[in-house]
């Protein structure tokens, strides 16, 4: 029998400031047996940090090869941003940025090395895909505090990013790198 995956709920207060986008949200967020919890942090923050009318999880999560993470879809149900999380292969990337209007990665990983990993390979407009991390240890510390029901605040202000979580106040900035 295979694993199904795990169910986390948050109830999300969103205020970034940066870009005008207040909303409180009401998520179910699917945890694949294969993600780990720094890898669905990063999804949820992305989601966050992204979102926009039309915007939903993608259908597969890590197991969907059609789909990034995260994506935002027009009222047609076309593809408009593709939101990749973690570390994608430069093919995929060099996908999803066809396909949609806007690309763009969040990683809880070592930007440098991602960046170093796609070097040299074809990927489309790669210079307009902003590839953005967080500070070092700060998906692990939201990690930490990780529950099956979760009330979270998000706030973003001028690039720092103040999460709330299980009581908890964190904060990091959101910094981002490209390659050219």
């Amino acid at each position: 029998m295979a694993i199904g995956a795990t169910i986390h709920t948050f109830e999300v207060q969103l205020a970034d400031v940066d870009r005008g986008v207040y909303e409180d949200l009401s998520l179910r967020v699917a945890k694949h047996p294969s993600e780990t919890d720094p890898f669905m942090m990063t999804r949820l923050l992305a989601y966050c940090l992204e979102h926009e009318e039309g915007i939903a999880f993608g259908a597969g999560g890590v197991s969907s090869t059609e789909e990034p993470a995260v994506l935002v879809r027009d009222l047609t149900g076309r593809i408009t941003t593709w939101i990749e999380v973690g570390a994608p292969d430069a093919q995929r990337l060099h996908f999803g940025s066809k396909l949609a209007d806007r690309a763009v990665v969040y990683t809880h990983r070592d930007p440098s090395r991602l960046l170093a990993s796609w070097r040299g390979k074809p990927i489309h407009s790669i210079g307009d895909i902003p590839l953005r991390s967080f500070d070092p240890g700060f998906i692990d510390a939201a990690v930490a505090q990780l529950e099956r029901r979760n009330a979270m605040t998000v706030s973003v202000i001028e690039g720092q990013l103040y999460l709330e979580l299980g009581g908890t106040a964190l904060n990091t900035g959101i910094h981002e790198h490209r390659l050219e």
